[in-house]
Order: structure tokens, then C-alpha cells, then sequence
């Protein structure tokens, strides 16, 4: 029964990993989820432009999407060129609690650290929860691995891609710094851009 059981636990941790990819070039399906772009109109000719990665998508690509949405949104609205003002990228890290030392870590459970406290309930309970007469397929009844590994903690890390977009009609100004010809941003960007897989 024991076996049956990792071996489902493994079955499922195969699922997850093949499953996980970093945040395509798409629009984000709620407020607070990390995946994807969105916008809040400001003025007619004034938006401001958000993208959120996970834990898998890369600062520059976050960046490089933002860039490419503006481009779009430029177009789409008949204008030629646009500016970003307040642009920023932030960056968000936590203490992962990861189960095996994998890539694709984050999908087994989550703990954090504080300084004064220590590690929070969730390391303890998977650690030691087979020393209090819960049966825990990973561990032993002394808390050592069943697999060989101790568990594993990382540094999960995401960042966010927002600034605010001026639309311009007409050429480019050729010393502005923060001004982008939109067509050229749309060709010359487009090689970069993974969009989501179709389902069939």
C-alpha cells in the first residue's frame, strides 16, 4: 500500500513539472494574478500597463512583453509612437518549500522564515508530523527522508512589469530617450513573443 502510494505522489509530481512553463505572452484572467497583461485607461490617449510573471518567467521577459503590449495598444488606438513614464519592474521573493530538489519548485507546499520565530508550522508538520502518528509517505518515524533527500527550500522570485504609456501621432522624436516607434517595437520584438499553447 506504502509503495502504491509514492508512486501515485510521483505520478502526480510528473503531471505538475511537465505542466509548468513560464507566463506566456497573454491577458491576465484576474486583478491580483501573476499572468499576464493589463490595463487601466487614464486618459484617452494615456494608459498604464501592467505584466505579471511566475516564479518561472525571467525579468527580462516581463519587461520585453510590457514593451511589446504598448507597441500594440499604440497601433491598435491609430497612433505612431509612444512614451513610458514611471516605469518600473518589481520584484516579489519567498521561501518555497519545494518537498525534492526540483526546477519547478513550488507545487508541494509553502513555508516562510522569520528571523525571531523560525520556520513556519508547514516545515514542521512535514517534518516530524510522523512522529506524532500521522503517516507521512516521505518521512521515516525519525524524520529522515524515505527517499534518500532532505527536503528543499528556495527562493521563489517574480517580478512585475508596469509603467505608464503616452500615445504620439507622427515621427518619433529622434532625442527622447523614453519614446518608441511602435511598428518597430511590433517587428523587431516579435521573435520574443511566446504566446499561450492552443488546446485542442
Amino acid at each position: 500500500m506504502n509503495i502504491l502510494k509514492k508512486l501515485t505522489f510521483v505520478a502526480g509530481i510528473a503531471v505538475l513539472t511537465a505542466c509548468a512553463t513560464a507566463t506566456p505572452y497573454q491577458p491576465s484572467t484576474s486583478a491580483d494574478a501573476r499572468n499576464g497583461f493589463s490595463e487601466m485607461q487614464i486618459e484617452n490617449d494615456r494608459v498604464r500597463i501592467s505584466f505579471d510573471g511566475n516564479s518561472l518567467t525571467k525579468r527580462d521577459t516581463v519587461e520585453t512583453y510590457l514593451l511589446y503590449r504598448a507597441a500594440e495598444l499604440t497601433k491598435q488606438k491609430g497612433y505612431d509612437y509612444f512614451t513610458l513614464t514611471n516605469r518600473a519592474t518589481d520584484e516579489k521573493t519567498r521561501v518555497q518549500y519545494t518537498g525534492f530538489d526540483d526546477p519547478y519548485y513550488g507545487y508541494f507546499d509553502y513555508a516562510y522564515y522569520h528571523p525571531r520565530y523560525g520556520w513556519s508550522n508547514s516545515h514542521y508538520r512535514s517534518r516530524f508530523s510522523s512522529r506524532l502518528g500521522f503517516y507521512d509517505p516521505l518521512y521515516d518515524s525519525f524524520g529522515y527522508s524515505r527517499w534518500g533527500n532532505e527536503f528543499d527550500y528556495r527562493e521563489i522570485t517574480r517580478y512585475r512589469a508596469s509603467a505608464e504609456v503616452k500615445f504620439w501621432q507622427g515621427q518619433k522624436p529622434a532625442n527622447a530617450d523614453n519614446a518608441f516607434d511602435a511598428q518597430e517595437v511590433l517587428d523587431n520584438l516579435a521573435d520574443s513573443i511566446v504566446y499561450p499553447e492552443e488546446k485542442n
